[in-house]
C-alpha cells in the first residue's frame, strides 16, 4: 500500500502525511515537487525501509510510517499555507510547533479626550488621536503604574463624567481635573512630560527608587516592597534599551539558536530605533530539522491573522530559504507588504549577533533549570511527550444549577493563568459535561495550539472520554486521569479516608501521598478546582440576581424553567433577543421580558 503510493505521486506542489499503523499522524511537510520530497525519506532496495541518509530521529520516524496521504495544490505558496495550519490544527508528533505567540500589550493614550490618560490594551484601532507604545512581552503594567505614581493623571476610566474628584486626589496622585482645579493647557503639560518618560526607563527606575527610599524611611515597608517588584520588572524590560539605533525605525528581529534537540527562538520589538522588549520559545526535540523551519513557524507564529501588524521589516539572524513565500503569507493575512531581510553589515548585523548570544544564554539557562520533575512524569507514565505545555479540566455545579467548566494551563513550569478559560455548560450529569467541555477545547486547536498533555479531574471513565474525543478529531495527546479511591471501602461515600489515584492509558497508578509526581498532579488538580469554584459562584450569583429579575417582570417559574433547558443559561437569555425568546417559550413570556428593561 504505502509502495504502490509512493510510485504514483505526482509531479506537482502539494503537502504530504505520515501515518503510523495505528493511523497516528507522525509528520505534515510540504514540497515543491511532491514525488522528489517524498521519496527523497526512503530506500527502496533490496525492500522498502528508511534512507541511510536520514538524522536519527526523522530514521525513527520513518521505520513508523505504514500509510502517506497527501493534498496536491496549484503552487508552492498554497503548500506553504497549508502546511501552517493543518501542523497548528493536528499537532503531528514530529513537526516543531512553537507556542503560538500571543498578543502582546502596547500602552497607549487618546489625545481626544478632553483629559487624556494612559491604559494598556491587546486591540490596536487605527485613529490619529491615538498613540501607543510597545508591544512589551513583559513589565507593561508595571510601567504604567510607575508613571501614575510618578506622574498626577488622571487614572479612572469615566473620570470626566464623574465631575468629582476621587481618593487619587485626596492622596496627591491626581490634581482633580474632573473639578477643573487644573486647566487643560496644564494637564498637557504633564502628559507631554510624562511621553518623555515612557522611552527611558532608567529615569523611571530612578524615581520609584526615591520613592521607595521615602516609603521605608517612613516604615511604609509594605509599599517600599511594591515599588521593588515593580523595578525589578521594569529593569527586566528595560534588558535590551540600551542599545540605540541612529535611526528611528519600527522593526521586530528574530533570531534561532540551536544546541542539540532544543532550540530557543528570540524575538525583539524595536520601535524608534530602540529594543523596547523580547520574547522567546524554547523548542524541544529539534533533532533533524534545520533552521529555516524553526524561522518560518517562528515567523507566522509571531503575526496571527487576528492581531494587528505594525512593522513593515523584519530582520533575521539566518539566511532562510523560501522568504518570498513567507513574506507573500504576511501579505495575504495583513493585506500590506512585509520585507524580510537577512543584514550582513552595519547596526542591524551587530543586533542581529546580539539576539543570537542571548538566544544561546536564554538556552543554556533554561537546559541548567530544566524541570527534573517532568523529565521523571514523562519517564515513569511512558509519555509519549514531555509535559511542558499542560492543560488541566473541571467542572463545577450545585445540583444542577450554575453548571461551569474550568481550564488551567501550565507552561514552562507555571500556571499561564492569561490562557485559562470557562465555559457555561448546558449538560446536566459529569460524563456529559466533562464531554461538552473538552469537545469545546477541541474545536479551538485551530485557533489555540494543542498542549503535551491532558489532565482531567475524574477516574478511568472520563479518561476513555478523552482519549475517544482526540481520536475522533485526529489528534495524539497524552492523557492522565486523577480521582479519589476511598482505603475503607465500607465506610459511608461522604466519610472515610480517600487517597488520589492516577489513570493513564497504561493503567492505574497508586503512588505514596510522599511522591513527588502525585503531588505535582494534586497541585494541578487542585487550581483546576479552585478556578471552577469561583465561576460557579459567580455564575450563581449572577443567575440568583437574573431568577429574580424575571420573578419580578412576572415570568412563571415553569417559563423561567423552559427558557433554561432550551438556551442552557441565564446569560445566553439575557443575550437573547424577542424573537428567539418568543419561539423558544411564548409571545407572553416575550412581552413580560422586555416590557421594560432587559435582565440586569
Amino acid at each position: 500500500m504505502l509502495t504502490e503510493t509512493l510510485v504514483t505521486l505526482p509531479n506537482t506542489p502539494g503537502i504530504y502525511q505520515f501515518f503510523d499503523s495505528k493511523g497516528h499522524l507522525l509528520y505534515i511537510g510540504k514540497a515543491k515537487v511532491l514525488k522528489n520530497r517524498v521519496k527523497s525519506y526512503f530506500r527502496f532496495t533490496p525492500n522498502l525501509s528508511p534512507s541511510p541518509t536520514l538524522s536519527a530521529r526523522i530514521h525513527n520516524m520513518i521505520s513508523q510510517v505504514a500509510r502517506l496521504e497527501y493534498l496536491v495544490v496549484s503552487n508552492e505558496h498554497d503548500a506553504f499555507i497549508l502546511e501552517n495550519s493543518l501542523i497548528k490544527q493536528l499537532k503531528p508528533k514530529y513537526n516543531i510547533l512553537l507556542r503560538d505567540d500571543k498578543t502582546y500589550p502596547y500602552i497607549y493614550i487618546d489625545f481626544s479626550s478632553t483629559y487624556p490618560r494612559f491604559d494598556i490594551t491587546r486591540k490596536i484601532v487605527k485613529g490619529k488621536n491615538i498613540r501607543y507604545f510597545g508591544p512589551f512581552s513583559s513589565g507593561a503594567r508595571a510601567l504604567l503604574e510607575a508613571l501614575y505614581l510618578i506622574f498626577p493623571l488622571v487614572q479612572k476610566r469615566g473620570c470626566e463624567r464623574v465631575k468629582k474628584a476621587c481618593l487619587f486626589y485626596q492622596m496627591g496622585r491626581c490634581l482633580a481635573p474632573c473639578e477643573e482645579k487644573i486647566s487643560k493647557e496644564e494637564y498637557l503639560r504633564i502628559v507631554n512630560k510624562t511621553l518623555e518618560f515612557i522611552h527611558r526607563p532608567k529615569a523611571i527606575i530612578k524615581a520609584l527608587e526615591e520613592k521607595m527610599t521615602t516609603y521605608a524611611k517612613a516604615l511604609h515597608f509594605e509599599e517600599a516592597a511594591k515599588l521593588r517588584d515593580q523595578i525589578e520588572q521594569i529593569e527586566q524590560m528595560e534588558r535590551f534599551s540600551h542599545l540605540d539605533s541612529t535611526k528611528l525605525e519600527n522593526f521586530d528581529l528574530f533570531a534561532v539558536h540551536i544546541e542539540e534537540k532544543s532550540a530557543c527562538a528570540l524575538r525583539l520589538f524595536i520601535r524608534e530605533g530602540k529594543v523596547v522588549s523580547s520574547s522567546h520559545s524554547i523548542a524541544k526535540s529539534v533533532h533533524g530539522f534545520d533552521v529555516n523551519e524553526l524561522y518560518h513557524s517562528m515567523i507566522l507564529n509571531a503575526y496571527p491573522l487576528e492581531s494587528p501588524c505594525l512593522i513593515s521589516t523584519l530582520y533575521i539572524a539566518h539566511p532562510v530559504e523560501d522568504t518570498q513565500n513567507l513574506s507573500l503569507a504576511l501579505k495575504q493575512r495583513h493585506n500590506k507588504t512585509i520585507y524580510i531581510k537577512h543584514p550582513l553589515r552595519g547596526e542591524k548585523h551587530h543586533l542581529c549577533n546580539l539576539a543570537l548570544t542571548n538566544a544561546n544564554e536564554l538556552l543554556l539557562q533554561h537546559n541548567r533549570r530544566s524541570n527534573a520533575l517532568i523529565e521523571k512524569i514523562f519517564h515513569y507514565f511512558s509519555f509519549t511527550d514531555l509535559p511542558y505545555a499542560i492543560e488541566v479540566f473541571d467542572n463545577s455545579h450545585l445540583g444542577g444549577e450554575a453548571t461551569v467548566g474550568a481550564m488551567v494551563v501550565w507552561e514552562n513550569e507555571v500556571f499561564a493563568k492569561d490562557r485559562y478559560r470557562r465555559f457555561h455548560l448546558k449538560a446536566k450529569d459529569e460524563y456529559s459535561q466533562m464531554k461538552e467541555l473538552l469537545t469545546a477545547r477541541v474545536e479551538r486547536f485551530k485557533k489555540d495550539s494543542a498542549p503535551n498533555l491532558w489532565v482531567i479531574d475524574g477516574g478511568k471513565t472520563l479518561l476513555n472520554l478523552a482519549l475517544n474525543i482526540l481520536e475522533s478529531v485526529g489528534v495524539h495527546i497524552d492523557v492522565i486521569a486523577i480521582s479519589k479511591e476511598k482505603i475503607d471501602a465500607k465506610a459511608h461515600r461522604a466519610k472515610g479516608a480517600a487517597r488520589d489515584v492516577l489513570h493513564t492509558h497504561n493503567g492505574s497508578f497508586n503512588l505514596p501521598a510522599s511522591d513527588t509526581k502525585l503531588q505535582f498532579f494534586q497541585r494541578l488538580r487542585d487550581e483546576a478546582h479552585r478556578f471552577a469554584i469561583n465561576f460557579h459562584r459567580q455564575t450563581k450569583r449572577r443567575d440568583t440576581t437574573a431568577l429574580s429579575t424575571l420573578q419580578s417582570k412576572g415570568v412563571s417559574a415553569a417559563a423561567i424553567k423552559k427558557l433554561l433547558n432550551y438556551f442552557g443559561s441565564f446569560d445566553l437569555i439575557h443575550n437573547a433577543s424577542y424573537e428567539e425568546i418568543k419561539h423558544a417559550s411564548s409571545k407572553t413570556v416575550a412581552d413580560k421580558i422586555f416590557s421594560t428593561t432587559k435582565i440586569d
